[in-house]
């Protein structure tokens, strides 16, 4: 059971409190989902013309630099959405409707490091004072990992991604006429799949904490979790061997770093096991 501090010291929980404690937490990040939504849905000339539509346009930094490299290894292999894409829309109210989902995908981005924070708050009350002491940056971590990976996805990814995609063909008869709502839904996934990819430090951390995996286990399936990673790389990007080379180097690196955090706990695990049972013996001396 957790434990709740009140002005009279600390006091279980039921059942029912859990619930109420934790429809709070639910509220307050549907609220902030909320909130970032309409700040999103109100600013829709920046969000569409300088975010979601961005990586389509020469003029996009990644276009750009990928272009100038070429430039300089003497090749225009690297001049990437140097034509125009032109987007369709084919129903009604799909202008309208797409304003909504990006404003909801924008919104649950957004208010990502607040619904963390919400129920971080929850699971708080139940560590102990040690473990809530080694894990209160994992709400800033886990924040930093995911907007990198979304980061990554949107500059590295969907360039890549929109200028295979929209230049694939399988016959000069075939026009390709790009509707908005699969173009959208592809700028998402990659970016949303990046972001959550790259909390395999976190995830490594708190498997680590409850004894799921270990550093000595994550060592022995390396080569296993690098195949693991080609496959997520292949899924998540446009079927070149560039981009999924590209997705899968960091997360090479972040398997390794997850094996180094792993390590951490576990002497952390290992220390606090080694003092719990000097002052349990120093404990069984004195009485004696």
């Amino acid at each position: 059971m957790f434990w709740k501090k009140g002005k009279k010291g600390e006091k279980e929980m039921s059942f029912l409190e859990h619930l109420e404690e934790l429809r709070w937490h639910i509220i307050r990040s549907v609220l902030a989902i909320v909130f970032f939504m309409i700040v999103a849905f109100i600013f829709k000339s920046f969000i569409f013309d300088h975010i979601i539509l961005a990586p389509k346009n020469p003029a996009f930094f990644t276009n750009r630099m990928l272009c100038h490299l070429g430039e300089l290894l003497k090749t225009t292999s690297l001049c990437i959405n140097s034509k125009p894409l032109n987007l369709i829309n084919i129903n009604m109210s799909g202008q309208l409707t797409t304003h909504f989902a990006v404003a909801m995908v924008a919104g649950l981005i957004l208010a990502f490091p607040v619904i963390l924070w919400e129920f971080w708050q929850f699971f708080k009350p139940a560590l102990k004072a040690n473990e809530a002491k080694y894990a209160k940056g994992a709400v800033f971590a886990a924040s930093m990992l995911f907007f990198t990976g979304v980061l990554f996805g949107f500059y590295m990814l969907a360039p890549l991604s929109i200028h295979f995609l929209s230049t694939y063909e399988i016959s000069s008869d075939v026009v390709n006429q790009i509707n908005i709502r699969s173009y959208i839904g592809t700028l998402t996934s990659i970016c949303l799949a990046t972001g959550l990819v790259f909390e395999l430090p976190i995830i490594a951390f708190f498997l680590t904490k409850i004894g799921v995996i270990t550093p000595a286990f994550m060592r022995k399936y390396r080569k296993h979790a690098i195949v693991v990673i080609f496959i997520v790389s292949a899924i998540i990007t446009p079927p070149d061997v560039f981009s999924q080379t590209l997705v899968a180097i960091p997360l090479l690196i972040l398997y390794e770093v997850s094996i180094f955090i792993s390590s951490r706990v576990m002497k952390q695990k290992e220390k606090d096991r080694k003092e719990f049972f000097d002052e349990d013996e120093k404990t069984e001396t004195a009485t004696t």
